[in-house]
Parts: structure tokens; C-alpha cells; sequence
């Protein structure tokens, strides 16, 4: 049975995967596998508990002719010991396993490890990135509306892109100019949270060339739907002759902390500012 299944069936139908190809990138398989056993092993914990309830109602039904209650057990000590023991194996297990796979998704790099370093700048409604090896950016406005397109259809030639090469260390530094937002990328399977006044980091290794939906996934105000980007992951040609095409455009620098929202907020006091790009 399980090996007729497809990619997509083994892995939970989560996104991410495609057969024949690698996953997106180093972390997908590993979140894939904790997601699939704990739902195999709740599936299996169901099952019991189902078959012993039904057992329980068929093998203690009223029978014809019967009246009253019967007997009532006030104590048994077998049983208040398994229905302790067991749920608490359970927790500690999905924790050790949680915990294990989380440290590791979350160790970053070693600085000689990265390859490209990018900064996202969350926003309302839209991301800014600052390619920082590179020293160019690339700012973004959110979701258009596409008149000739169904109603909802957005314009994608004008989402934010961020390009990433493939086969590479990628330390993403997170960052929000005013409220809560989280970066998304939905093949990744891998989301986090941006604070204002505190930096975030994933660190991940892309594994698959392709286009890849992401999204804000913390609610962020009235036009949180139209927060979207896309994630270029492509050859390392590819990425160079873009980041050949932001200095051509003159987006050199990066864009930085004089454009956040919060730092006339009482008590914020002079923002220490990173340098200017050009042309600003």
C-alpha cells in the first residue's frame, strides 16, 4: 500500500512536494514527517477509543426487561492509572518530537556558511527587500486588483518578488515597520512572526527551482488579504542577472528604518537610521 502511494499522499498532502523532484528546501521533508506520524498516531489513538465506546454501548445496552441502574463502580485503579499514563506519554512524546524538529528548523547558520543574506520588511499591506550582500532592494506595494481578469483576481506581474537562488544557505532576517505580520511562504511549510522592534530569522536551504505563493499570515488590518509576494527560486544566473537589473534600476542601498510607522510613538525617541541608498 504504501508503496503505491504518490509523493503528495506520503507526505500528508501538504504543498512543498512534487514527484520525481526534491522538496523546496532542507526543513519541508522534516516538517512533513512530524506532521504525518502525529496524525497516524492520533488516527490510532482514535481508533481505541472508538472501538472501546461502541464495545461499551453494545456490550452494556439495556437489555429487554431490565430496570434500574446498574451496578455503579466508584473506583477502579487499573484503568484511572492508564487513562493517566498513557495521554501523558502521548504529550511528552509529540513534545520531545516537536521540540527536537523545532531546534532544529530554527538553528541559523554559521556565518560562513551564508550564502545570501536577505532582509524582509513587513508592512501595511505590502514587503520590502533588501538583497544586503548585494547591497540593493527591491520595495513592494500590495495586491492590485486585475480589471480584465475574474473579480478577486490580483495583478501578479506587480506583487513583491523575492529571488533566491537555488542550492544555496539563505539567512532571512525578519523585520516589521508597524504591526504584527508573519512571512509565509506556503511551499516552504515554514512561517514566523515579524514584531515591530524585534528581528526574527529562518534560516533554510532552497532545494528546488520554481514559484512559490507567499502570504502575510497574522491578521494586520483592512487590506491584510492583498499582503501577498511571490518567491523566485532560481539558478544562480538567474539571480545574479537580477540583481543586475536592481542596480541598473538604480535601486542601490537598502531601504531601511527611517520608513517605520511607530518611531514617532511617545517614548521611541531619535531612530538610530541606517545609511540612505542612493537616489533617496
Amino acid at each position: 500500500m504504501l508503496a503505491g502511494c504518490t509523493q503528495a499522499q506520503l507526505n500528508g498532502f501538504l504543498p512543498g512536494f512534487e514527484e520525481g523532484q526534491p522538496p523546496t528546501t532542507n526543513h519541508t521533508e522534516r516538517i512533513s514527517g512530524l506532521w504525518v506520524t502525529s496524525w497516524i498516531v492520533l488516527l490510532i489513538v482514535g481508533l481505541v477509543t472508538w472501538a472501546l465506546t461502541i464495545w461499551a454501548v453494545i456490550a452494556y445496552r439495556r437489555r429487554r426487561g431490565q430496570t434500574g441502574l446498574p451496578v455503579q463502580l466508584r473506583y477502579n485503579m487499573p484503568i484511572e492509572v492508564f487513562y493517566t499514563i498513557v495521554p501523558l506519554i502521548l504529550v511528552l512524546g509529540f513534545f520531545a518530537f516537536t521540540a527536537r524538529d523545532q531546534a532544529a528548523i530554527e538553528q541559523r547558520f554559521a556565518e560562513e556558511d551564508i550564502d545570501v543574506k536577505i532582509e524582509v520588511i513587513a508592512k501595511q499591506w505590502a514587503w520590502d527587500f533588501n538583497y544586503v550582500n548585494e547591497d540593493v532592494y527591491s520595495p513592494g506595494i500590495q495586491g492590485q486588483p486585475d480589471p480584465e481578469a475574474p473579480k478577486g483576481s490580483l495583478v501578479q506581474s506587480e506583487l513583491p518578488t523575492l529571488y533566491l537562488p537555488v542550492n544555496a544557505n539563505i539567512e532571512i532576517e525578519l523585520e516589521s515597520r508597524d504591526v504584527i505580520h508573519s512571512f509565509w511562504v506556503v511551499d516552504f511549510l515554514y512561517k514566523k512572526d515579524m514584531f515591530p522592534g524585534k528581528t526574527n530569522y529562518m534560516s533554510l536551504t532552497t532545494e528546488r527551482e520554481g514559484t512559490y505563493a507567499g502570504k502575510c499570515a497574522e491578521l494586520c488590518g483592512e487590506y491584510h488579504s492583498l499582503m501577498l509576494f511571490n518567491v523566485e527560486v532560481v539558478s544562480q544566473d538567474e539571480y545574479d542577472a537580477y540583481i543586475d537589473s536592481l542596480r541598473d534600476a538604480g535601486q542601490e542601498g537598502q531601504l531601511s528604518s527611517e520608513y517605520d510607522r511607530n518611531q514617532n510613538l511617545p517614548g521611541k525617541g531619535a531612530p538610530e537610521l541606517k545609511e540612505e541608498h542612493e537616489g533617496e
